[in-house]
């Protein structure tokens, strides 16, 4: 999955996170009792026709006691700054303002990796400007993770492996960050949905995870334990593919990353059998105790 729909799916998840935190300039208004819409695909589609852009997210915040007029928020994730384009991001922005009938937008450009960009477009001649055009920048990698180690907010604390830090505060990082996810999400499948999120961009090595585990124990059995809840439901609803990607994820956080005979041997049990070995992964000291009536895998993992 691109890192643009990865940073989709987070604001569509939690937008009012989403915009304190990548536009906390302009989120002090936005409390408890606004309401945050986002913006339907079909709806902009139909209207906007090929100047739509997919993978920007438009959220709407109103206030329904009528204390002040909606704002609209245009979110952009830009992997490189060098391929940002301001003129793109106006020429979208002046599109969704008439679509929408208000000059209330907050352009939102959010920065993964370093680099320089532009910071504004103005347009005009020799006598005056005519046109001028900004937009919040928030660079993740210029962000300092130890600054939002504590954050109540969740996205905040997703994105501490997108800050910047020094090596040596990597593991207490993803630490951090995992905690985050258990500490403010309850929901099941969002936290196996965003500890995939975490893993994808703190990408600690076999090693690092060994010592995420001796560190930050009680972590990961919480982890593992709400797992083995999540796929005993998966079992009841016949969901056996998530609860593979569960098992896995256990297996390498304990382990290391999972062979593939392993990851095929997962993919080919039945919900029972998982619920089984994911309820063994607490306990195992070694990988093949947690396979222990599914057949010996070759080369159970890469972490051993």
């Amino acid at each position: 999955m691109s890192h643009d729909q990865n940073f989709k799916n987070l604001i569509l998840d939690y937008p009012r996170e989403s915009v304190q935190f990548f536009s906390s300039p302009e989120a002090a208004q936005v409390d408890q009792s606004a309401r945050i819409i986002p913006i339907r695909e079909e709806q902009l589609k139909e209207r906007l026709g090929d100047r739509f852009r997919e993978l920007d997210v438009p959220l709407l915040v109103e206030w329904p006691d009528g204390r002040r007029d909606a704002l609209l928020f245009v979110f952009e994730e830009e992997t490189d700054p060098r391929r940002f384009s301001v003129h793109r991001l106006a020429h979208y922005c002046l599109d969704l303002a008439e679509l929408l009938s208000t000059n209330r937008v907050v352009p939102v450009v959010i920065f993964l990796h370093p680099g320089a960009y532009p910071t504004q477009l103005t347009l005009g001649g020799d006598h005056q400007r005519y046109l001028e055009f900004r937009y919040l920048a928030c660079p993740l990698s210029q962000t300092t993770a130890r600054d939002y180690f504590d954050s109540p907010n969740l996205v905040a604390r997703l994105n501490l492996p997108n800050m910047a830090y020094t090596p040596d505060d990597k593991i207490e990082v993803y630490a951090q960050a995992v905690r985050g996810l258990l500490e403010l999400e309850p929901n099941p499948e969002r936290r196996i949905k965003y500890l995939d999120f975490i893993d994808i961009y703190a990408q600690l090595d076999d090693h690092e995870r060994v010592i995420y585990r001796q560190r930050y124990r009680r972590e990961a059995e919480v982890m593992s334990g709400f797992a083995e809840r999540f796929i005993q439901q998966g079992r009841q609803e016949g969901r056996q593919e998530e609860g593979a990607a569960v098992l896995l994820q256990l297996l390498t956080l304990k382990f290391g990353s999972p062979s593939d005979p392993v990851c095929e041997l997962v993919h080919r049990a039945d919900p029972d059998t998982l619920r089984r070995w994911s309820a063994r992964v607490i306990t195992a000291e070694r990988l093949d105790e947690v396979f222990a009536d599914g057949g010996r895998a070759s080369g159970p993992g890469r972490g051993d």
